[in-house]
């Protein structure tokens, strides 16, 4: 049995949850968004504020604990919403954003262009800063680890794009005597 699959999912005042066969929607300031799951392993009740997940088939423990915490993303979304923030570390590296497009400057020959998907808020401080924003986690991480992919951040110089919280190991380069 999973420890985080036990837990009861709180639900804010201002998000309402509808489960129906196996479908959980969850509707919120934010946005709104659903989720599919197999009804013959789990089920999902909602009491007054809280949403219970409990397991039907025993062997399927690791299914319980990821759909409880999927659905517990899926509440905290609607409400809170999720952020990641990168880092750009580079002479002459620099992001915009025009429109719906992140222009990234990244030492390659041309500018970058990737389009920022539909419910994605994605904003640049100090030219340097890009912060990706969204009510959908996996969204939010999979837009932010393509941003990152187009320049990773190298261990020699440092220079690249890079999660803030991320530390690059650095080496040592060659030494010329």
């Amino acid at each position: 049995m999973s420890r985080i699959g036990k837990k009861p999912i709180s639900v804010p005042e201002k998000v309402t949850v509808e489960i129906s066969d196996t479908t959980v929607k969850a509707k919120g300031p934010k946005g709104e968004l659903s989720r599919d799951y197999d009804g013959k392993i789990i089920s999902i009740v909602q009491n007054d504020n809280s949403i219970v997940v409990s397991l039907l088939n025993p062997d399927q423990g690791a299914y319980f604990g990821l759909m409880r915490q999927l659905v517990n993303n899926i509440v905290v979304g609607v409400s809170e919403g999720f952020d990641k923030k990168l880092e750009i570390n580079g002479v002459g590296y620099r992001a915009q954003v025009q429109g719906k497009k992140l222009i990234l400057n990244v030492g390659y020959s041309h500018p970058v262009e990737m389009a920022i998907p539909e419910t994605i808020k994605v904003t640049v401080d100090e030219n340097t800063k890009i912060t990706v924003y969204g009510p959908n986690k996996e969204l939010v991480g999979q837009f932010s680890a393509e941003i990152r992919k187009k320049r990773p951040p190298e261990p020699y110089q440092g220079k690249g794009i890079k999660y803030s919280t991320e530390t690059i190991r650095r080496k040592v380069g060659k030494t010329g005597a």
